[in-house]
């Protein structure tokens, strides 16, 4: 397990945008993401929409970081007026405790509440991450996964 101490976030940046791509590539990741842009392998499309998102004001965008080693990213925004969490770890990562300590000093940073997090049917990963960060299951949506190419369930969780 990692140390508390050795995880922290700071605001992504242009440069970190590199980084987080590559970690986007991972196909096991993508499949458990299942909810990821129509072509993940597209960087010119990548990079643009992140830079604009970086320049949005109601996104909380952070990068995870493990020392000095950029672990993933986390982030806060809005979907048909509500607050939305989102993160991506690196695989290399997963098991490890990174996501959930990194979700934790997150939400002692973003106010916004209620907060939603969506997570694939069988992204036990992410549903666990959630719930160990006080997030509670409260509905299920359908939705077409560009990573199965197919309509999958997803679990709703709410933090209030």
């Amino acid at each position: 397990m990692i140390n508390e101490l050795a995880i922290s976030l700071r605001p992504t940046t242009i440069e970190d945008l590199e980084w987080l791509f590559q970690f986007q590539l991972d196909p096991e990741a993508n499949y458990l993401a299942a909810f990821i842009s129509g072509d993940p392998a597209d960087k010119t499309a990548y990079i643009n929409k992140y830079q604009k998102l970086l320049s949005d004001p109601t996104i909380n965008n952070q990068t995870i970081l493990v020392g000095n080693v950029i672990a993933g990213s986390i982030a806060k925004f809005m979907m048909q007026g509500e607050a939305e969490i989102t993160y991506w770890i690196d695989r290399k990562c997963w098991k490890q405790g990174i996501a959930t300590q990194a979700l934790q000093q997150f939400l002692q940073q973003e106010p916004s509440r209620p907060l939603h997090g969506r997570t694939a049917f069988d992204n036990i990963g992410s549903q666990r991450v959630l719930e160990k960060c006080g997030f509670v299951k409260i509905g299920t949506d359908k939705g077409y996964a560009n990573a199965r190419q197919a309509e999958i369930e997803e679990y709703i969780y709410q933090l209030v």
